[in-house]
This record gives C-alpha cells, structure tokens and sequence, in this order.
C-alpha cells in the first residue's frame, strides 16, 4: 500500500482517542456515522463540480478530499485501506461486466 495511506491510515486510528476540540478528525468520530456520511456526500459532489468545470487542480484537491474522508469512514467502521485495495485486487483482471454479473448471484 502507498506509504501516505499507510501513514494516514495510522493517524486517523490515533485521532479515535483524542477529543473533538482538539482532532477534527476526531470530532468526526464524536458526531457519528452520520456527520461522516454527510461529508462524504459534501466532497463527492465538490469532486463532480469540479469535474464538470474541467478544472485539473481543482479535481485533484476534491478527490483527496473524499479519499481523506472514506478514510475516515473505513477507520470509524473498523476497517482499512488494505481492505479496499484488498477487493480491487481481488477484481484486477476481471471483466467489469464479468464482476457484476457475478455480484448478481
């Protein structure tokens, strides 16, 4: 796994044991799954926008903000990275249509 995934990953275990007013990431974790969703929700839709005005950047900068915030999702929910990457390599050679059709049984 990329080493700044790896080192993210590790930080955001860490934040579950400090207090919100001191972690953002950690008053995440205090407000819930659901304060967490919304987020993600907020960044995927800045990644869309900035996709439909074709800004580089600006896709880049939002795209690490949803990654940054799925992160944070994975780790409230006791999982890792290694988990997803896990699962695409799991699917690496695979025919999309084959992976959902397989989905279907």
């Amino acid at each position: 796994m990329n080493n700044t995934l790896m080192q993210l990953a590790q930080v955001l275990e860490q934040r579950k044991e400090q207090s919100g007013d001191k972690s953002y990431v950690a008053s995440l974790y205090e407000k819930g799954l659901n304060s967490i969703l919304k987020k993600i929700g907020e960044e995927a839709t800045e990644v869309i926008i900035a996709a439909k005005d074709g800004d580089a950047e600006q896709i880049i900068y939002e795209t690490a903000d949803l990654w940054f915030h799925c992160m944070v999702l994975l780790a409230q929910q006791g999982l890792h990275p290694n988990d997803v990457l896990d699962e695409l390599n799991r699917r690496f050679g695979l025919s999309g249509l084959d992976e959902k059709a397989q989905r279907k049984q």
